[in-house]
């Protein structure tokens, strides 16, 4: 049996959720699914331009670039777990999502988010070895490596997320099927349960803080090495291309891990769930569309690569 929609669930097991989304009548809603349209639009351009520029343009098969385009295709997939739904449920008065479709969407938002989290330490690890070790770099960054650095970066997704669904899902839920929010994440479930979620919020907060504070002490200390040597540096011209990548790169860690950090890493730090649902959108949609913004507006060789592709495609 489906639960009863007043808000009061009996017993029975839950077999769907209503995600109510953001507050507001028709036009309110109507605004809302512009919006997201076309954050989405650009979002899925713009990734899709970085991994197909990056595969097509070999001056750019380097572990930089290797990781960027593994960026980008997360940030696909990050967004596009959460947009086409979301919009779906702007034009539509049900907004049911059954529990299966929950938990799915649960398990692959929290694996794309704590993948792209551990691949911008990755990212920021290779800078640190460009940098610090320029004569060994194609040795000790070389192909197998870079692969494996990324697989490490899923299978910890993979981890957290497998972990952080079962004690989520695992949950009696019964006290409403309606989720405040506009998509299925773990602190708007837990307010559905009828029994005591200290576990999984201790679970939560400690596995989440750990990974967002390691992988944030990987980054500062990598970065803070990369920023002695270059103001060491005499070279004017190398000086700027470093500041200009890793100016890129650390515009995109501190938009990222700066939102998840107020969302996960530190109890009661979102004070409502309208806040909530503000600062999601930043992390599963702006911020996927920007990162290629960032990376191709900063980056001289991709913007050189934009330009070859361009010249290409117009001269046939």
């Amino acid at each position: 049996m489906s639960p009863h929609r007043n808000g009061n669930l009996s017993e029975m097991p839950l077999q769907e959720f209503v995600l109510d989304g953001f507050v507001g009548g028709p036009l309110t809603q109507a605004l809302l699914f512009t919006l997201f349209l076309a954050l989405y639009m650009v979002a899925i351009l713009g990734n899709l331009t970085m991994i197909v520029l990056i595969t097509l343009d070999a001056r750019l098969h380097s572990p930089m670039y290797f990781f960027l385009k593994n960026l980008s295709f997360l940030d696909l997939c990050y967004s596009s777990v959460i947009a086409p739904k979301a919009l779906v449920n702007f034009l539509s008065s049900s907004k049911v999502i059954t529990f299966a479709g929950c938990a799915t969407q649960f398990f692959f938002f929290s694996m794309m988010g704590t993948t792209e989290t551990l691949l911008l330490a990755v990212m920021a690890y290779d800078r640190f070895m460009a940098v610090s070790s320029p004569l060994r770099y194609p040795i000790s960054m070389r192909p197998l490596v870079c692969a494996r650095l990324v697989l490490g970066s899923y299978f910890g997704g993979c981890l957290n997320s497998g972990v952080q669904t079962i004690l989520t899902f695992s949950l009696p839920f019964c006290s409403s099927n309606h989720i405040d929010h506009f998509f299925c994440d773990v602190i708007p479930l837990l307010q559905l349960t009828c029994t005591s979620t200290a576990v999984n919020e201790l679970v939560l907060f400690a596995v989440c803080g750990l990974i967002i504070m390691g992988t944030t002490l990987v980054v500062l200390i990598s970065y803070g090495y990369i920023t002695g040597t270059i103001l060491r540096m005499r070279s004017g011209g190398g000086r700027h291309k470093l500041f200009s990548t890793c100016g890129s790169h650390m515009t995109a860690v501190s938009l990222f891990y700066g939102t998840l950090f107020v969302m996960y890493a530190q109890p009661g730090a979102v004070e409502s769930m309208e806040q909530g649902k503000v600062v999601s959108v930043f992390y599963t949609l702006v911020i996927p569309m920007l990162n290629p913004l960032i990376y191709s507006l900063r980056n001289k060789d991709v913007k050189d690569a934009l330009r070859r592709l361009w010249q290409k495609h117009t001269a046939k």
